[in-house]
């Protein structure tokens, strides 16, 4: 499905997501009742008043990130200054409050926690501007991700990302006032995708994080098959071989990557691996998981600038190696399977 034009998602779908939000919101009790009437019909504890107290949740969270964004756009004269380095700070601390706000109600009704192992981009060197390459693994860790670098080590991140999440109106405003990139997977050329990429991380200051997954989607042995094929039909047989080795993990493509070092030579790269949230990636996820008792675990590891390769070929062999050790990681700590329903309450 295509993305809808700017007009329709700022005049459209934007204010029926406020409406939405308002109308749950004050009807909250009447759905929660509902919920719960049903819940005993339904195999595990509370699933059916959790996912619909979730996602009135995240309606209301959207609309009022909405409002602040409307607030902020007729503060800098109705959009005038909105791109100056005042509004555009005062756009990352909306970042922070909002991801703060949201992880505090998946701490409190998901029982998720986060921990964080390895160099992470404080420690790594502090005042030097970082290029922070990680896996894809859906919306839950990316959120996380940002989450992490803006909330607990005050960084402005710039993102790569898919052009479909300008489906959530708070994803599309917010990010769009801020330099990121959205791209459209098979609609942009390799050559123009490397540009942009470039140009995005030209003038990264010290505390910018500049951050891409080099995979470009979720992980799935379909994917991945289909990756390791277009490599052969490339004539790039070393890179599928590599690519067949991989068991979490789709090959990555290096060529954003690449650009992104070229245009910041002074930039570390930190490379990061998390699990835990991994098959958590549709709504129908969510439900298959909860209750979810989970932790989600990241992984930093921190490369300096004078240790970033130089050559083309060595910095691609240096991404896959990378990728393997990824990949690695990730199979010794992802979680262990659970059954599709786990009735929690007894006992």
């Amino acid at each position: 499905m295509g993305l809808p034009p700017v007009w329709v998602r700022r005049l459209v779908i934007a204010p029926a997501v406020v409406l939405l939000a308002v109308t749950l919101l004050t009807t909250l009790p009447i759905w929660l009742l509902f919920a719960l009437a049903v819940s005993p019909l339904v195999p595990g504890r509370l699933r059916v008043p959790r996912l619909v107290f979730l996602l009135i949740v995240y309606l209301v969270w959207d609309a009022a990130a909405l409002l602040t964004l409307a607030v902020l756009w007729l503060a800098s004269g109705c959009g005038r200054w909105i791109r100056g380095p005042v509004f555009q700070r005062a756009h990352y601390v909306v970042t922070g409050w909002f991801l703060r706000s949201l992880f505090w109600v998946a701490r409190w009704s998901l029982h998720l926690a986060i921990d964080v192992v390895g160099t992470d981009p404080d420690t790594a060197q502090p005042g030097r501007p970082e290029i922070v390459v990680s896996r894809h693994a859906g919306p839950g860790d990316s959120f996380t991700l940002i989450h992490a670098l803006v909330n607990w080590f005050a960084r402005e991140p710039r993102i790569v990302l898919k052009a479909a999440l300008q489906w959530d109106p708070a994803v599309d405003v917010l990010l769009n006032r801020l330099p990121n990139r959205f791209i459209t997977p098979g609609r942009t050329t390799t050559a123009t995708l490397e540009e942009q990429i470039g140009d995005l991380a030209t003038g990264l200051d010290e505390n910018d994080a500049f951050v891409i997954f080099p995979e470009g989607g979720n992980f799935t042995p379909r994917r991945k098959l289909t990756a390791i094929a277009r490599l052969r039909a490339s004539g790039l047989e070393e890179m599928a071989v590599k690519a067949e080795n991989l068991r979490n993990l789709l090959p990555p493509k290096p060529g954003g990557l690449l650009a992104a070092i070229d245009a910041a030579p002074d930039a570390g790269v930190i490379f990061v691996a998390h699990t835990g949230l991994d098959r958590m990636i549709t709504v129908g996820d969510v439900w298959r998981e909860l209750p979810m008792d989970k932790r989600l675990v990241m992984r930093f590891w921190s490369v300096p600038p004078e240790e970033v390769p130089a050559g083309e070929r060595e910095r691609i062999d240096w991404l896959y190696s990378w990728w393997a050790r990824i990949d690695g990681w990730i199979e010794e700590n992802k979680p262990a399977p659970r059954p599709l329903w786990i009735d929690r309450g007894a006992g």
